[in-house]
């Protein structure tokens, strides 16, 4: 039995492919490389939706759309909002995301795209006693969630959010998308599907995870000494937050994509005064974990520098989740959609290994 059904293969898929060995993202047939950077975000969300959507637009018109339903998810949630800032941010966002209509159409996908971008800003604005903004049809995806978190946006940063989004759009069978297919499996609505995957990404071992290393970079700069830090936590049996992936057996490759964003934006922003310091607190983990865990090859994943870069672009670390989910539902949907194509419900096995009953003859 494979335990964590490690090396089972659930599904097939056109979407992308994980090469753990090699250290390569796949992404419907083009490189994390080739996208990153370079395509839109709308354009990423044209490429996964691609044949799982009669009579797709191209991607000015898909990105108008995805403009026009910024505005139609705020108009219709906007009476409830002033309720969800009494949850926690990312439990917030599931619940403005669960009054959407449950259906499978185009339109219904998109409002499901848009949602964790209109939503994340304006209950953050709403904790802070501040209006939200509107969102604006007419600009770029993530150059208006920025403008709706705070009222401007700068090139350089809606460039580096754009680019985040793209990077982690799908990344295989992973906990959350396998969630998502599982939900879908069932024929229920991409709502449905979605809160799947949502609920799954909160936990601190999948989507969780960059917040905690803007906590740990913080705790070893006032310590003064990263490695023994390092050493102290590994020690207490801790695990050190953006090192290790359960597929990579080489450097992440959205690591790389990441910090050369990071390093774009230069020290005008926060995150510049701290990259080199993350760069010492990085060499630095990579020499302790090599050194106390000789047996495995750890190294450093795309939390690490998602943190630096969300960090930057102004959103606190207890929403990094939520600005994962607003990159990561593309490739949800997209998987959903080819789920429920296969007709297929997906229902393991288990092998039960508890106690047995007496048998009365």
């Amino acid at each position: 039995m494979a335990n964590g059904l490690d090396d089972v293969v659930a599904a097939e898929t056109v979407l992308s492919d994980v090469d753990g060995a090699g250290g390569h993202l796949t992404i419907r047939g083009h490189s994390l490389t080739e996208l990153a950077g370079h395509w839109r975000y709308g354009q990423v969300v044209r490429l996964l939706f691609d044949g799982f959507f009669d009579e797709l637009p191209g991607d000015g018109e898909l990105e108008k759309a995805i403009g026009s339903a910024r505005v139609e998810v705020f108009e219709r949630l906007q009476p409830m909002l002033a309720e969800l800032p009494a949850l926690e941010i990312y439990s917030g966002m599931r619940a403005g995301i669960a009054l959407l209509p449950d259906g499978d159409s185009l339109a219904d996908s998109l409002r499901l795209i848009v949602a964790p971008a209109v939503l994340t800003p304006a209950l953050l604005r709403l904790g802070r006693g501040e209006k939200p903004v509107p969102p604006d049809a007419r600009a770029d995806h993530a150059n208006d969630m920025l403008r709706m978190l705070s009222g401007t946006a700068s090139p350089a940063l809606a460039k580096a959010l754009d680019t985040y989004l793209v990077t982690v759009c799908d990344h295989g069978l992973n906990a959350s998308t396998f969630a998502t297919r599982v939900v879908a499996s069932t024929q229920a609505g991409l709502t449905s599907a979605i809160l799947a995957g949502l609920g799954a990404l909160k936990g601190p071992l999948h989507g969780g995870a960059p917040g905690p290393v803007i906590e740990m970079l913080d705790a070893i700069e006032a310590s003064g000494d990263a490695a023994a830090w390092l050493r102290n936590e590994i020690a207490r049996g801790e695990r050190i937050m953006g090192f290790g992936h359960r597929i990579y057996r080489v450097r992440d490759p959205r690591a790389d994509v990441l910090k050369a964003v990071v390093r774009r934006l230069g020290t005008r922003y926060k995150t510049g005064s701290r990259l080199a310091y993350a760069e010492t607190v990085e060499q630095a983990a990579l020499e302790v974990l090599k050194v106390a865990k000789p047996q495995r090859s750890i190294e450093t994943n795309v939390e690490f520098y998602t943190a630096l870069l969300l960090e930057a672009a102004g959103f606190p670390k207890e929403a990094f989740s939520n600005v994962f989910a607003a990159g990561r539902v593309a490739g949800w949907i997209a998987h959903a959609r080819e789920q429920q194509a296969t007709g297929r419900l997906i229902r393991p096995q288990s092998r039960y290994v508890g106690p047995v009953p007496d048998l009365v003859a």
